[in-house]
């Protein structure tokens, strides 16, 4: 038994069809969403998403901050960024990894320290999703 899954990006939408199963990196943890699913609205962090079309390879993407909505057997995923691994540039990748962690040194306000440790976390992930 399948799903329908909207996937949408700040700057494209990345998928909509046909879903046997999705794991996605929320507020909570790791989340699975199967057929099915009882309804529920959730924020999504920065990490991993990973869903299973039929008859296709697992995907595994790299997600930035967003939002999950799954009413109906409908999933809905509202997210700022999506990457495919052949979609990730590792030397930029690198490159932001070494600038947040450089961010992260300097004296700076309580909200920038949060967001240097933003970008590392996204950065690293990148790089996470890149190597699978």
């Amino acid at each position: 038994m399948n799903f329908f899954l909207h996937i949408i990006a700040s700057d494209r939408i990345f998928y909509e069809g046909e879903c046997e199963s999705l794991v996605i990196s929320t507020l909570d943890g790791l989340i699975g969403i199967m057929a099915q699913h009882s309804n529920m609205i959730c924020s999504v962090v920065p990490g991993q998403l990973q869903f299973q079309v039929p008859e296709k390879p697992r995907e595994i993407c790299s997600i930035g901050s967003g939002m999950i909505k799954v009413e109906n057997n409908d999933v809905l995923v509202l997210l700022d960024t999506i990457e495919r691994p052949d979609e990730i540039d590792e030397k930029r990748a690198k490159e932001a990894v070494a600038r947040a962690k450089e961010e992260l040194l300097q004296k700076q306000s309580i909200q920038e320290y949060k967001l240097a440790q933003l970008h590392l976390a996204r950065a690293l992930n990148r790089l996470k999703v890149k190597s699978h």
